[in-house]
């Protein structure tokens, strides 16, 4: 059997059990491209496999995710016999990944001037209006949306009555319901009596946030208006320590936020912390946890928080010999 046509059942497979698979299948469509479509599968060695992970460039986490890649192809290619034995380097052979640096994550002064420049005009792009960029920004903060899910609600999915939105098919195709507050909630009634004016191409199956011909947004038109807009807003694209700002660092600015504000509440974080999870759409906790960066604002609070267990728990005889102690007459 050929290598490419190994690789085409694996990813049937994955694709059969529910997986997009779409990064992945582009990596291994690069793996056999290089190595060489019309190779036998068994003939591929383990040189040529180091030669792939290590590409031309310097040493990124892109290395870890192909080697993951490769390992699931391999361990799936021997269970059916295409290939006698896997070409996989050793694991603990594997140079250890870069670490990543922080998400940005927006002050809330930031958010003020950049929800303020998103409502100014898109000279530059005439397919998207002010209004319809402004609450696509404010649905990924005010909700937590990841940029592709906001991009595919329809008309269908906002109840404005109830104030909640339907997020289907979303990350390894779960959904969920997500209430939105009062104020997201006033946002979008008054963008949907702006969009009742635009074209309905396909009844309430047609695009909630659309251009002003009723299309869907198109990832590349917001990727482009949210980096104008920040240059508009005066945030600056290269903040010490972290990545640059991405439409993803409005989510993660949300998690950020809402921790922050229970820890000044004295709210109980640990049990809120899985609702936080179902909200955002994660699996476990775990995945949360990465969303969260520790900001000089929250590790105040939790500083605060922490002087006043302390206090609260302090012993009334704290610093005082016991009883009974060497001290003791």
């Amino acid at each position: 059997m050929t290598l490419r046509e190994s690789v085409d059942r694996y990813v049937a497979w994955q694709r059969q059990h529910g997986a997009k698979f779409r990064s992945s299948a582009q990596a291994l469509d690069t793996f056999c491209r290089q190595i060489g479509e019309d190779r036998g599968c068994d003939t591929v060695g383990e040189h040529e496999v180091r030669r792939f992970l290590a590409g031309t460039g310097t040493l990124t986490r892109t290395r870890a995710v192909k080697y993951g890649t490769l390992a699931g192809f391999y361990s799936f290619a021997l269970t059916r016999n295409h290939v006698s034995r896997i070409p996989m380097p050793p694991r603990e052979a594997e140079p250890r990944p870069p670490d990543v640096a922080p998400s940005f994550i927006f002050t809330r002064e930031e958010l003020r001037c950049l929800f303020k420049a998103a409502g100014g005009g898109r000279r530059r792009c005439p397919k998207l209006d002010a209004g319809t960029f402004r609450t696509f920004l404010l649905l990924l903060y005010g909700a937590g949306l990841r940029s592709g899910e906001a991009r595919r609600l329809t008309v269908a999915d906002v109840d404005l009555d109830s104030a909640v939105l339907a997020v289907n098919d979303s990350k390894f195709y779960k959904s969920r319901l997500v209430p939105v507050g009062a104020d997201l909630a006033g946002v979008l009634r008054r963008y949907a009596a702006a969009r009742a004016r635009r074209p309905f191409r396909e009844g309430t199956a047609s695009a909630f946030l659309a251009c002003r011909d009723g299309s869907p947004l198109k990832k590349a038109i917001v990727r482009h208006a949210f980096q104008a807009t920040l240059r508009a807003a005066g945030i600056s694209n290269s903040k010490p320590g972290c990545r640059a700002p991405c439409l993803h660092s409005l989510r993660h600015s949300f998690a950020t936020h809402r921790l922050t504000l229970w820890h000044r509440e004295g709210a109980d974080v640990q049990t809120l912390l899985p609702a936080l999870s179902t909200y955002l759409g994660h699996a476990s906790v775990a995945a949360t946890q990465v969303y969260i960066s520790m900001t000089p604002e929250l590790l105040d609070e939790a500083s605060r928080r922490f002087e006043r267990y302390s206090e609260r728990h302090r012993s009334p005889d704290a610093g005082q010999p016991a009883k009974g102690g060497p001290n003791h007459a």
